[in-house]
């Protein structure tokens, strides 16, 4: 796989690293020459001293080769241009966007190119309300364009759907278990799993799903199952 990451800050040569050591092809652009002469013998990636906010830059860069564009810049501005570019002018399978300020995370959807948005506050966030949060939804992480994400219920003692096989369960067409916590260990969920209490349900949803799924795996408003 081929990967281009964008920003040689902390999170961007970690990031690098990672993929390098993963195995991956991995360029990175960054316009601090000073900081590229001092970074390229830590990481034995490919370096590129450049704006990559400029079409010619990324051209340079064969972008178009790219499996995947990680704009990872302290800065949320060059992010969603570098997202943008990545996308429309280059056709870049997957754009991942870091978002340095929270307040500006709605900005990163599928309007600027941004196939995943990855905002530490708000994963912070949804892993602490994971941990504590029994009988809720936690909604853990948001991609495609913000109409996709990962969602997860801890079920409660009184759960509607505690004793029911999956397989019975009327789960929205657009949305989809993709695993089950039990015992702190990984569950494979068949249709003739039975839930109980405590039992962590992870699920794939789409933003006119996730109530229903909600309403099925917690209970209505008004108590009875959804």
């Amino acid at each position: 796989m081929r990967v281009v990451v964008v920003g040689a800050g902390k999170v961007g040569t970690f990031i690098a690293s990672d993929l390098h050591e993963a195995g991956h092809s991995v360029l990175v652009i960054e316009k601090d020459p000073d900081l590229v002469e001092r970074l390229r013998p830590a990481i034995p990636a490919e370096w590129m001293a450049a704006d990559a906010c400029e079409v010619r830059s990324l051209s340079s860069a064969r972008l178009s080769e790219a499996d995947v564009v990680v704009a990872a810049t302290g800065d949320d501005e060059d992010n969603l241009v570098v997202s943008l570019l990545a996308k429309q002018e280059f056709a870049v399978p997957r754009v991942v966007a870091r978002v340095n300020h929270p307040s500006n995370h709605w900005l990163f959807n599928e309007s600027w190119g941004v196939d995943v948005a990855v905002s530490t506050p708000h994963l912070l966030t949804a892993l602490v309300e994971e941990a504590v949060s029994v009988g809720s939804l936690v909604r853990l992480l948001q991609f495609e364009g913000g109409d996709a994400r990962l969602v997860e219920v801890t079920l409660a003692e009184d759960a509607p759907v505690v004793g029911t096989p999956l397989g019975e369960l009327k789960f929205p067409r657009d949305a989809s278990v993709v695993g089950l916590v039990r015992n702190s260990r990984l569950t494979v969920a068949r249709d003739d799993t039975v839930l109980c209490p405590g039992d962590e349900v992870m699920l794939v949803v789409s933003a006119d799903s996730e109530q229903q799924v909600k309403d099925l795996l917690v209970g209505s408003p008004g108590g009875a199952p959804g």
